[in-house]
């Protein structure tokens, strides 16, 4: 007898184009055999719109487990590719991204593909490529108070308007600058077009293994962002003496108050995410088309180079 192959579908169920996609979806695995499977909370508003389907969906961690899962089809921007990410943190299965949402760095796929990137899902058509992630841990004193992961990224930011951040930035355990400022992001090569990029940072090709940190609105003569390997640590100390609360922020989801004195470090996660690629095209092609950044007169190379 077959195993049944379960296919975690992750939609914005709040966005009426983002529900009819993931029925779309769904009928398309049913008719091919597999088992569409859903969170709780998504199965409701799915069943709210094509009640039809209700005996042939599975529910995680009701019917299905994480580890039972082939692999996860997100419906919608980074947001909810973020989002999937976390549902199946530390599951083996790949997410397959089809962008709903606007820029959609993370995505695979376009709507417009939607019909034939769940065939090629169904085909086993596709490669899986590891993606970087961070493990991010809190200490006040000598304890360990808080550990996440991110994606993208962790930022330390002030809690309140009013106060500027006092910082003290560290690497690989050495003090290298302090200063006041709105915030500091420490991000992965994926997290490099995320909000990275929008604080000034540089675009790192997911290729390469590294470590970002790019501060935000820094008061200080040298607080350019910096790029260290994938086997040092970064680590941002909010200074005691200011009185200034932060708060922790992994990939825009998971958030923690920081007291004065607290101290966050940032290193490589020992698990990476990873995604489910239909396409094998250069990362310059994807920037180009994401950015619509404009090439017009390029004539491609001449000869060899």
């Amino acid at each position: 007898m077959t195993a049944a192959r379960h296919i975690l579908v992750v939609a914005h169920t709040g966005r009426q184009d983002s529900l009819e996609a993931a029925v779309t979806v769904c009928q398309q695995l049913l008719a091919a055999g597999a088992v569409p499977v859903l969170a709780g909370n998504e199965r409701a508003d799915l069943l709210a719109s094509c009640p039809e389907l209700d005996s042939q969906l599975a529910t995680l961690h009701v019917n299905v487990d994480v580890t039972d899962l082939e692999l996860v089809i997100v419906l919608g921007g980074d947001g909810t590719i973020l989002r999937a990410a976390e549902i199946v943190r530390g599951c083996s299965a790949p997410l397959l991204g089809i962008n709903l949402g606007h820029v959609g760095f993370l995505a695979e796929s376009e709507r417009d593909d939607l019909g034939e990137a769940v065939r090629r899902a169904l085909s086993r058509d596709y490669l899986v490529e590891e993606r970087m992630a961070l493990s991010v841990r809190v200490k006040v004193g000598e304890d360990v108070v808080y550990e996440t992961w991110a994606l993208n990224e962790a930022t330390v930011e002030k809690a309140s308007r009013e106060r500027m951040l006092e910082v003290v930035i560290e690497v690989d355990g050495r003090p290298l600058s302090s200063f006041g400022c709105d915030g500091v992001v420490m991000s992965t090569p994926t997290g490099s077009t995320a909000y990275a990029f929008s604080a000034g940072g540089p675009v790192v090709w997911p290729s390469l293994d590294a470590l970002l940190l790019v501060p935000l609105s820094a008061h200080a003569l040298f607080a350019r962002p910096l790029v260290v390997g994938p086997d040092s640590s970064l680590a941002v100390e909010v200074v005691a003496r200011t009185g200034a609360a932060a708060v922790l922020c992994a990939d825009g989801r998971r958030v923690q108050d920081l007291p004065p004195g607290a101290r966050v470090i940032v290193r490589r996660s020992p698990v990476p995410v990873r995604l489910a690629r239909l396409h094998s095209g250069p990362f310059t092609d994807r920037l180009v088309n994401k950015f619509n950044l404009p090439v017009t007169g390029w004539r491609g190379p001449v000869g060899r180079e």
